[in-house]
């Protein structure tokens, strides 16, 4: 209710109380559907880590957002699409969910396909292809998750 009032600016007493509600009957349903679970996600995410994880997927994001748009906008368009498959080191579901979304909201790639380990991806640019093939972001994510930080190479591959 508050992240929608935040973008919309429009706070009337209605609009909350619709709010509340269709957030109470979503509570309700999602119950009695059984997919609010009991446990908790088998993910150890530490807080601190999660909060330097954050801002660095921010800075690439808008790194790699510069990079496309300054591909498109050109004149030669040096687009280079492919199909390349990375490693996704993390032990969890969710922390290999949290790799392959990390990856599409990154401007230039978009997980297309996944498997317990591998991630396809389509990229749109070289550069941005091989910025995934470093290994950085899935050595992140392992921090992200509990796990030492694998190494990474900032070579080319």
């Amino acid at each position: 209710i508050f992240f929608w009032i935040f973008l919309s600016g429009k706070f009337t007493v209605l609009l909350t109380s619709l709010g509340g509600i269709s957030i109470l009957i979503c509570i309700v349903i999602a119950r009695h559907m059984e997919l609010v679970d009991k446990e908790r996600y088998p993910i150890n995410i530490s807080y601190l880590i999660g909060l330097s994880y954050f801002p660095w997927l921010l800075k690439e994001i808008f790194k790699s957002n510069i990079i496309v748009a300054r591909a498109i906008i050109s004149f030669d368009m040096p687009l280079s699409p492919k199909v390349i498959r990375v490693k996704a080191n993390q032990k969890e579901d969710l922390g290999q969910t949290i790799f392959a979304n990390s990856i599409t909201l990154t401007p230039g790639t978009v997980s297309i396909a996944h498997e317990f380990g591998k991630v396809t991806v389509h990229a749109l640019l070289d550069e941005t292809a091989k910025s995934l093939q470093t290994g950085e972001m899935n050595a992140r994510v392992c921090l992200l998750e509990g796990d030492t930080l694998p190494t990474f190479s900032r070579k080319d591959k």
